[in-house]
């Protein structure tokens, strides 16, 4: 979740490619002016501004309008400490009939300008996004010091007040309702979605979670963890520059694992790198790990345990996080501004709390108790999918910030839930159960994917077209095609291209032909850890 505010607005872009909108279907745009939603009559809300915006203008610097809009400013107050910025944008002419959603990252504090709105607009969405209720940086969260209200709209209530304004704001505009409706999002994105379809399953009838924080609580609890792993003693201490020959040695030791060898794992969980295999044999030269810094880099890879019960309270970083690391180990602090927000704003309400003091038994069930609220780990989606609603969720196995295991425990959760619900025998076919959540949930993990996007694996993919396709025409998503830039660049070229399956399922190369070529893939069973 550490993300520069720079790149905000690229890292919930998703890397989708927004192509043209799928039966697209013109309806006629009311006036643009402020009499047009005067009688809307919205509770809670104050419209603020009306405004058309031509195509190539907007008063943000990050990025022109591809289409002319009427775009909408309002205020929402459903308590009395909330004061949640929403902003509507629709396309004049064109409107294909649906709504879209954006997440934010992080602490939010801003809407999600840039591709977060104007990718969607491309397909032609009237698309909307929110501050989440307050207005900071990415890492900050000073303003919830004393304010647990504007925490309840943070975590879930400012994006179900903004949908349901939206999309009613929508209707004022075009004279008719959204004939569908998406979210899209990553990391607090992710769990914004999470959070819409367990306790508001009805907002929309397709969402992507990608990388999701969701299990808020114990997240900060992990980045504590490896916060203190190398900062506890000076020992420890892991120098940044030693992190490309902990990846690399562990890429030779682990990259033919899937039966290609093209610097990318297929599941890292199949990887046993065992750091003491860089343990110096004399003194430290700078090309190997000290015996303190090899139990460091262990614990981060084995994640936080409860010292006194021995309980694994969140995922450790898989191999191929190596390079994100550095966060982690950059200065004298917490690696985490978020962590570190959480705890001295929300959990303790001390801003001198020092992540030093933290105990690994006790605060973790103390900071526990705001689960209900931080937390979308409900594996109850029934109603959700009794609406006929789809989830796709999307997580980098190369993920440095949020583990994918975190999001294969969710997709797992739903599945037992599953089980029980229908009162299936646990020791059942795996691929029984599966089927019937793939019905309307499906998980992808994407080798070589950092945060959101970035790092050496393809991570450009159209999974909102995917989506549309499996919620408007009943077409399941078995296959979704990714393609690796230069540089992450399209104007480069294509180092790679990849078919993403979903999981449990993973792209089998098919032993002859290119294996940057996705035609040379299928998608098979997963062939274990």
């Amino acid at each position: 979740m550490f993300f520069q505010k720079r790149m905000i607005t690229v890292l919930f872009g998703l890397s989708f490619v927004m192509g043209l909108s799928m039966r697209a279907m013109p309806v006629a745009a009311g006036l643009c002016e402020r009499e047009t939603f005067n009688n809307l009559n919205l509770p809670d809300t104050e419209i603020t501004l009306v405004q058309s915006l031509s195509a190539g203008t907007y008063p943000n610097p990050v990025g022109d309008l591809p289409v002319e809009i009427c775009r909408v400013v309002a205020t929402l107050r459903p308590t009395a400490d909330s004061e949640i910025k929403i902003e509507i944008w629709m396309p004049t002419s064109n409107w294909n009939g649906k709504f879209h959603g954006v997440g934010t990252g992080g602490w939010s504090g801003e809407l999600n300008y840039g591709k977060g709105m104007i990718d969607p607009l491309k397909r032609g969405y009237a698309t909307a996004s929110t501050d989440t209720g307050h207005t900071s940086e990415v890492g900050d969260a000073s303003w919830a010091f004393h304010h647990p209200e504007k925490v309840v709209d943070f975590a879930y209530r400012a994006v179900h007040e903004m949908t349901v304004k939206g999309k009613a704001i929508v209707q004022g505009y075009y004279g008719s309702a959204p004939r569908f409706s998406y979210w899209s999002g990553c990391s607090t994105g992710g769990k914004q979605a999470l959070h819409e379809v367990q306790q508001y399953p009805e907002d929309y009838n397709g969402v992507i979670s990608s990388c999701p924080s969701n299990f808020w609580t114990r997240l900060e609890v992990a980045q504590v963890w490896r916060s203190r792993a190398v900062l506890d003693s000076p020992a420890s201490y892991i120098p940044a520059a030693k992190l490309p020959l902990i990846y690399n040695t562990m890429l030779t030791s682990c990259d033919a694992l899937d039966g290609v060898k093209d610097g990318i794992l297929e599941d890292p969980r199949r990887c046993n790198f065992d750091p003491a295999t860089l343990l110096c044999q004399g003194p430290d030269t700078g090309a190997c790990l000290t015996a303190a810094q090899v139990q460091a880099a262990k614990k981060i890879y084995a994640g936080p345990r409860n010292p006194r019960t021995g309980e694994l309270m969140f995922p450790g970083f898989l191999p191929g996080t190596e390079l994100g690391w550095r966060p982690f180990i950059a200065g004298p602090g917490l690696g985490s501004r978020i962590a570190e927000s959480f705890y001295k704003y929300i959990a303790f309400e001390d801003p001198n709390w020092d992540f030093r003091t933290f105990d690994f038994d006790k605060h973790v069930e103390f900071a526990d108790r705001l689960a209900p609220v931080m937390n979308a780990t409900n594996p109850d989606l029934s109603k959700f999918r009794a609406h006929g609603g789809k989830m796709i969720l999307l997580h980098g196995w190369s993920d440095p910030n949020i583990p994918a295991q975190n999001g294969i425990n969710y997709y797992e959760s739903v599945v037992a839930n599953i089980e029980r619900q229908e009162g299936m025998d646990p020791k059942s076919p795996a691929e029984a159960t599966r089927g019937r959540v793939d019905d309307f949930f499906r998980l992808f993990l994407l080798p070589g994917m950092f945060h959101c996007s970035g790092g050496p694996g393809p991570n450009t993919f159209d999974a909102l077209g995917a989506l549309e396709r499996w919620v408007e025409n009943g077409v399941p998503p078995d296959r979704i095609n990714a393609t690796k830039y230069v540089d992450d660049d399209p104007k480069k070229g294509v180092v790679m291209t990849r078919p993403l399956c979903p999981y449990p399922r993973e792209a089998v190369y098919i032993g002859h032909g290119s294996s940057n070529d996705e035609a040379n893939f299928v998608c098979g069973p997963n062939s274990g850890k």
